[in-house]
């Protein structure tokens, strides 16, 4: 198979296809377990290190903030190092950081190396789906769906291991955290080769330009899928790292809050599957965005109102209405016909919205804090997929934001 020459969607003659399938495979597992495996063990990280609730919201907004600031740089990343390279330098960011943050009793030092893990996860969420969309032989359609799948299932694992971890591995949840190190080192291996064999290809280091946020702001559909996006990835943050805690609060185990965690974050495969589907084949997709904001809002509600009576039915409802997550992703391509824009609205998006989750996890911790409980928490937090439903209902029409950059 040859370069197709126009956006390098073929796979070379120095990559095999099971190469390329084994890269995204390994590295889409190792973007999230550093960051869900924190919340089930929350607890025994800030009696470990002496953190407050205040510092621990921190640290369950580094995901979002890493994700939206890196991820906006990791573009001219890709220009100096190439796709490929970027995409290695991540990892070994990844296994540097979970590796050492592990070994240091100091919550400043712990924060800033789970801040190094963090930005080498956040590297790979901009360029892997770029490099797909130059390697992929069908337009990237089948690598992306392992892709995703690879992300929620890094996800789900990443929580589901941790109580046993810290029950019988030695040095508790220490080894709960850096254990996902070693994973990221096996990723890092086939990286390595494709990026030997790609370092001096042009192809590699080419990305799209990056469009102007104020052109951004002027397409009221694109203005509306960063929100749709950024509230309900500030949701994920905030459910990956405090939702343990609040079930643990309860009166649940750590291994039943972390399998709680993991079937919520596992519900995600299936919305892998069916959202791109559903949103490529409707012109009006508002009936699904208001079914999943009604289940974001009554899974909270019941988390409120009876947190432990039927714990698994709020985890449900909540990890149903994270399918807003592809949702939101595949509107990025709905919503657009030149790949350029596409480029442009998905770096405009992402990284807003990244940054707009940050600040829910930082404001959980403190407002936790502040009341010593969790009511006034949940209840925003509901009234949060209210805000998130009313954005969506904005894009839920097939608009092109096209149309609307050219006519502003």
């Amino acid at each position: 198979m040859t370069n197709d020459g126009e956006g390098g969607r073929g796979i070379r003659p120095l990559m095999s296809g099971a190469l390329a399938m084994t890269a995204i495979v390994v590295v889409s597992v190792n973007l999230r377990p550093g960051a869900t495996s924190v919340g089930p063990a929350l607890e025994e990280i800030q009696h470990g290190l002496g953190m407050s609730a205040t510092l621990a919201g921190v640290m369950t907004a580094l995901p979002g903030l890493c994700f939206g600031v890196v991820g906006a740089l990791a573009v001219r990343l890709a220009q100096r190092l190439g796709l490929t390279g970027g995409i290695a330098l991540g990892l070994l960011a990844i296994i540097g950081g979970l590796v050492l943050r592990v070994l240091t009793g100091s919550v400043w030092v712990f924060l800033l190396l789970t801040l190094v893990a963090l930005a080498g996860m956040a590297v790979g969420n901009v360029l892997v789906p770029a490099w797909i969309k130059r390697h992929a032989t069908d337009g990237g359609e089948r690598l992306m769906t392992i892709y995703s799948m690879g992300l929620t299932l890094g996800g789900a694992v990443g929580s589901l291991f941790v109580a046993p971890l810290i029950d019988h591995a030695p040095d508790g949840w220490r080894s709960a955290l850096g254990v996902w190190a070693l994973t990221a080192l096996v990723a890092v291996v086939p990286w390595a080769v494709i990026s030997r064999r790609e370092r001096k290809d042009p192809a590699d280091h080419r990305m799209p330009r990056v469009a102007h946020v104020g052109r951004m702001t002027s397409s009221r559909t694109a203005v509306a899928l960063c929100v749709y996006f950024g509230v309900q990835a500030m949701n994920a943050y905030v459910q990956f790292g405090w939702l343990p805690q609040i079930y643990r609060d309860a009166g649940l185990s750590v291994g039943e809050a972390g399998s709680l965690l993991a079937m919520l974050t596992g519900l995600g495969v299936v919305g892998g599957l069916l959202m791109p589907m559903l949103i490529a084949r409707s012109s009006n997709m508002s009936w699904a965005v208001l079914l999943l904001g009604v289940c974001m809002v009554l899974g909270y509600l019941g988390l409120w109102l009876a947190p432990a009576s039927t714990p698994w039915l709020w985890a449900a409802l909540l990890g149903i209405a994270g399918w807003t997550f592809p949702g939101a992703i595949a509107m990025i391509t709905a919503r657009t016909r030149d790949p350029q824009v596409t480029g442009q609205v998905s770096g405009f998006v992402q990284p807003v919205g990244y940054v707009l989750a940050a600040v829910g996890p930082l404001l959980v911790g403190v407002i936790h804090e502040l009341t010593g409980g969790w009511s006034a928490v949940v209840i925003l937090l509901a009234l949060s997929g209210v805000v998130m439903t009313g954005a969506g209902l904005l894009v839920a029409k097939r608009t092109y934001i096209d149309d609307e950059l050219h006519t502003a």
